[in-house]
Parts: structure tokens; sequence; C-alpha cells
């Protein structure tokens, strides 16, 4: 499976994003013919450029400035009238459509009423549909991303001068994990924020993946302290991280990857619950598993005045954590809510689908370092065996382990 993953170390934004797609192999012709389709007065320039010494693709959109405000519906006549693929203009209609929908949020109105400002203008126009086709000719299966930063301080907009992010950049990055940034100004922009949150599957720091291209998108801006750059990496996903490069250089067919690496971070939440029925608890624990928690665990305890209670843990990853929250608050009535990032090393797992005698099973494989691996036999899996074949449990443990 082809992926590619954006590394928004100091930000995004449309431009970033176009200048990158190019940079890792998108043929630039291809975007700039199909803005020039549009039959709109834009230009495009990709000039090759260098920030803090790393050298990188800038594209440069010359358009003159409109005083008149594009709707929704506008966006959608200049798509039709552009000699793209029917995929391409999905995507930047989509696109269009959350940054629409964030705006519509803002200003508390409806969406078809909303009027675009500085996104509405051409050189932003240019952006996201050639980000569109770009993203297109990438041919990838996901897209993954980094935490993203948003910069400090102030930025001056329409509405006048407004804290970063932007109330637009603020809501299309609900539930998108943000890193911290000590830089002055606004790093990432709606344009690049609604990309993100139209395209991207899956928050993570790193993917396993085998590289293949990287490519490095130019902001306008210089920064002392860092390199103002988008990073693309693109290329092959793994199914696991971990065993010797023979083994990662080949991809195994119907394996399911279950870690990345054998040292990570997790979250761990915790409540104290003494004032909850078992079917509610029950029920949490039921809900965070289906958000993707890692693991769900309750702890009998005794809180003050001598009251029975259950300590309820949750434990996930970055991605999960605002999700998982908002469970626990709407399910349990908690007050409150412990939560601290812990380490911990972890043996590498993966699923492998088997053959056996009682039918095709799924094994958990695991291993650490040169150690030999360990399997274990995944329980639903052995239980659907066990009621299909009306047969008990252990008896389908034993079999499977004995072979």
């Amino acid at each position: 499976m082809k992926i590619a993953h954006f590394d928004c170390f100091s930000g995004i934004s449309g431009d970033m994003t176009l200048a990158a797609l190019i940079d890792s192999g998108v043929d630039a012709q291809l975007i700039v013919s199909g803005i020039d389709s549009l039959k709109l007065p834009i230009e495009i320039e990709v000039e090759t450029v260098k920030r803090n010494g790393i050298r990188a693709t800038n594209v440069i959109v010359n358009a003159p400035d409109q005083e008149d405000h594009r709707y929704l519906n506008d966006i959608e006549n200049i798509l039709q009238q552009g000699n793209l693929t029917q995929k391409q203009k999905s995507l930047a209609l989509r696109i269009f459509h959350n940054l629409a929908a964030a705006e519509a949020k803002v200003h508390g109105m409806d969406i078809q009423k909303v009027h675009f400002h500085e996104v509405g203008a051409l050189d932003s126009i240019a952006d996201i549909i050639g980000a569109a086709i770009g993203l297109d000719a990438l041919g990838v299966d996901t897209f993954t991303c980094s935490r993203v930063p948003t910069g400090k301080g102030t930025i001056k907009c329409q509405h006048g001068i407004m804290p970063i992010p932007a109330p637009a950049t603020a809501e299309l990055l609900r539930n998108i994990p943000i890193a911290a940034s000590n830089i002055q100004g606004e790093l990432t922009t709606p344009t690049g924020a609604a990309i993100l949150a139209t395209i991207v599957e899956q928050f993570v720091d790193s993917p396993p993946m085998k590289i293949e291209t990287i490519g490095y998108g130019a902001g306008k801006k210089d920064f002392g302290e860092q390199p103002n750059l988008l990073r693309l990496f693109v290329g092959k996903a793994l199914p696991t991280i971990g065993k010797s490069d023979s083994a990662l250089a080949t991809e195994t067919s119907g394996n399911n990857s279950l870690a990345h690496s054998e040292n990570d971070e997790i979250w761990v939440l915790e409540t104290n619950l003494d004032d909850c029925t078992p079917e509610v608890i029950g029920h949490t624990c039921d809900l965070l598993l289906s958000a993707g928690a890692l693991d769900v665990y309750l702890i009998p305890i005794q809180m003050k005045k001598w009251r029975p209670a259950v300590l309820l843990t949750a434990l996930c990853h970055d991605d999960q954590l605002l999700a998982l929250e908002n469970i626990i608050f709407r399910e349990t009535r908690t007050f409150g809510i412990r939560k601290s990032r812990r380490q911990r090393t972890i043996r590498q797992r993966q699923l492998i689908n088997k053959e056996t005698e009682l039918g095709e099973i799924q094994i958990k494989e695991g291993w650490r370092g040169q150690e030999p691996s360990i399997h274990k036999v995944e329980f639903e899996s052995a239980r659907k065996i066990a009621i299909e074949q009306q047969l008990p449990l252990l008896d389908v443990y034993q079999k499977i382990s004995n072979r």
C-alpha cells in the first residue's frame, strides 16, 4: 500500500502543500495545465529556493487582487469549467466545503451564505485546486500527518486582529493533535488546515513506512529558529517496524499491524466512579474500546467516607485522547479525569491468518529484537470457530496450540 506522510514541523499552508507535492515528484506542468483550464487570471511559477540551508521547491501564484467575495456555489461553478478529472473536482470541492463549514460555524450562518474572504481569493483557489490535482496525481492509498503547530501571537484578518490560530483554522483543527511552537506568527493557515482535515486518515508522528521520496515545500517567510518547510514523505506502508531489513522489505499479505515501535508513549486516563451503575460503567468501557482505546480496565477501590467505588482506566495514543475524554465525561458524568503520559516498552506484533484443521484462525505474533517470536491465538477468532463448530473453547485453543 502506498502512503504519504505530512511532517508539519513548521506548519502547513496551501502553497507549501503544492510545493511539497511537486518536490515529491508530481509533474508541475500537470498542475499548471489544470489551473490554466479554469480560465482565471492566474499564473504559476515554480522555483528552487533554500530555507535555512535546505533546498526546497517554492510555488508562486501570480493573480490580481479582487474585491468581490465568492460563495460556495461560485467555487463549484469554477470547478465545473476546469479540465479536471471527476476525482480531482470532488477532492477540491470537499476541501472548499470543509472551509465553508468552518466559516459557517464561526459566523453562525448557513453554509451557502458564507462568503470566502482570503480563501476565496484567486491565489487560494489556485492553491486548493492545484493541491487536489497534485494529491490525486501522487497516487497514494492513505495519508497520515504529524501533530500540527499553529504558531503564536496574533494575525490581522478580515475581522481585525485575532489570536493565532485564526477562528476558521481553529475550527478546522478540531480533533487534530496540536504541537507546541515558539515561532511568532501563523504557521498553519485555514487552507492548510482544510487540506489536512479533508484527506488525512491518521495523525501519527512517524508511520511505519519505507520512504521512497521526500518532498520539501517552502513557506514564504524565513524563520531564524527553524526552516519554514513542509516535508512530505512518500513510500510504501509497512505492516510493522522492528524486524530485519529483509523482513521489512517484504510486505506480508493479509497481515494487520498492531504496533509500530518497541518504545513509545501513551496516555493513561483515570477517573474514580462511586455513583455509576455497573451497566453504565460496562457500556462506557465498550464505547472506549470501540473508539480506539488500547486497553480499558476496572479496579475496585474505596474512597473517602468509605464509599465503595471503581477506578476506571483507559490507555490510548494521542489521536484518541480527546474522543476518549469526551466519552468518559458524557457517559459517567464524572467531575474530573486524571491523565498522564507514560513511556512503555512493548513487543512488536502483527496478526497472521493461518489455516488449521479447524479452518482459518488469527494468530498474534510478537517479537522483541533477536528473541524468538511468541504466538497467541486471538480470542475472538477462536470464539467464532467454537460457536460455528459447536466445540468447547478450550478444545479450540488446545487443537491450535498443538499444531
